[in-house]
């Protein structure tokens, strides 16, 4: 979904180059396609054995990242510059109903709660450190810096952009600049090669779940096969038909559901509280044995509830977002 987005924004992009601001460029009847290119490619990169593999891609990956994120917020600054005036304002678009409102708020708190949490890899990647260190403290401090520098870049963004364009400002930031075209074209570009190394980080650890419980590993089904350019090669079919059927089954539902923003809001609504919040504060409660009923229990509990009523609400926005109303 997130590939289509930004391959309909570089086809605007191409547009307005070509034909001016003022165009009417549409690109709508294309997504599918961009959506079953990129699954295409996802289907040979899931062929990569494990996350232990991964190491190029997710370093390609990182750079990729911070490219794009540089370049959108230092078009946003100087947006803000030109203009000097800082647009937009703290209530919001006008002539819009409170109904609509608090929906979009409890889509952004969903898309927000997609953003950040990174529990599906982090034990793999803590699985391929080495030590000493040890783990956990070398785990501390890449969560500490990896927090402070999204934080940095979601903050820097999102309030550049909204003081760049106000309540006109675009879902695909990239897509509200115009010039310099070649810089623009190439976050977006940055961004597409990001994602095809992002979908892998997050889909490694389901891969390695399911083949550990099937037999995935097991020496059976194992076969070498000769591969053009690549040499001869051993080839697991349990693990090339479920990797395979995997990325088809997740294309069909970007195809299906092609409504990004609606659609992170809802998945980020419904797995922050399970995976970020409640296992891990189960585990800190066993762990450092904490009785129940006591202060320190219930100020942690407390803090689960709220976390809970918050993903409740943004699952009621997101969900709003993709089948009601709130639809774009």
């Amino acid at each position: 979904m997130a590939l289509s987005f930004i391959l309909r924004a570089i086809q605007k992009t191409n547009c307005y180059h070509r034909e001016g601001h003022s165009a009417l460029c549409s690109t709508t009847e294309v997504d599918g396609y961009y959506v079953l290119v990129f699954g295409l490619a996802q289907v040979v990169l899931s062929q990569i054995p494990d996350f232990h593999n991964m190491t190029w891609l997710s370093i390609f990956s990182a750079v990729m990242s911070f490219t794009y994120s540089f370049i959108g917020f230092g078009l946003g600054a100087t947006k803000v510059i030109e203009n000097g005036v800082i647009k937009g304002g703290i209530r919001g678009i006008p002539g819009v109903s409170s109904t609509q409102k608090v929906w979009s708020i409890a889509q952004a708190v969903g898309d927000i709660t997609f953003a950040y949490p990174y529990i599906m890899v982090l034990l793999e990647i803590e699985d391929t450190l080495r030590s000493p260190p040890s783990e956990i403290e070398t785990m501390n401090k890449a969560s500490r810096a990896s927090i402070a520098i999204t934080t940095f870049f979601y903050l820097g963004c999102a309030c550049f952009g909204y003081a760049a364009f106000g309540d006109a400002t675009p879902g695909n930031l990239l897509t509200g600049f115009y010039k310099p075209y070649w810089l623009i074209y190439l976050a977006n570009l940055c961004v597409v090669l990001h994602l095809l190394g992002g979908f892998q980080v997050y889909s490694q650890p389901a891969f390695a779940l399911v083949e550990r419980r099937f037999g995935g590993d097991a020496g059976a089904g194992v076969f070498d096969v000769e591969v053009p350019m690549l040499g001869r090669r051993r080839v697991n079919v349990f693990k090339l038909c479920f990797r395979t059927a995997y990325v088809a089954a997740t294309t069909a539902l970007a195809v299906w559901l092609p409504y990004f923003n609606q659609v992170v809001g809802l998945l980020g609504a419904f797995t922050y509280w399970p995976l970020a919040i409640h296992f891990p504060v189960q585990m800190y409660l066993a762990h450092a044995k904490v009785m129940p009923w006591t202060t320190r229990w219930l100020a942690i509990q407390a803090f689960s509830a709220t976390c809970l009523l918050v993903c409740a609400f943004s699952s009621v926005g997101s969900v709003v977002g993709v089948f009601g109303l709130g639809r774009s």
